[in-house]
């Protein structure tokens, strides 16, 4: 019995570091991800449709939809390959909605907007924490 859940820790953390990795790798080729975590339940937000914005010229332009992935992660926003210049004002609109209903639950917020600013090729991680009745965000790493 101890070998079992030794070999399954193990086995876990491979896991972990696999997943580690190709977050790592997403971060050279793209400037910006997110990663939702559902504080009532303690774990990630799965399957939630994000919609990324850019403001030009005081429009508001769709650039891209994504599903957070089974570990609440999107890790591909914003291609920084080449000479790319994405200096701008940007927003992430998760909808979450669907994702509570999809537990049974209702939410108080229909969705969860959030605006920020990108100056520069540095990464910019914007996650948000989550329940049906709250969320938070901050400018991760």
């Amino acid at each position: 019995m101890k070998m079992k859940l030794l070999q399954a820790a193990a086995f876990g953390g491979v896991l972990a570091m696999t997943a580690t990795a190709s977050y790592a790798a997403d971060q050279q080729t793209h400037q910006l991800s997110s990663h939702i975590l559902d504080i009532s339940t303690g774990k990630p937000a799965p399957n939630v449709d994000v919609r990324l914005m850019k403001q030009v010229n005081g429009v508001w332009k769709l650039l891209d939809t994504k599903k957070t992935s089974e570990n609440g992660r999107i890790g591909e926003f914003l291609s920084n390959e080449g000479n790319v210049n994405n200096d701008g004002v940007y927003k992430l609109i998760f909808e979450t909605t669907p994702y509570f209903r999809s537990q049974g639950l209702e939410s108080f917020y229909p969705y969860v907007e959030v605006n920020f600013n990108i100056k520069g090729d540095n990464h910019y991680h914007v996650p948000i924490t989550l329940s049906p009745y709250g969320y938070s965000t901050y400018r991760g790493s």
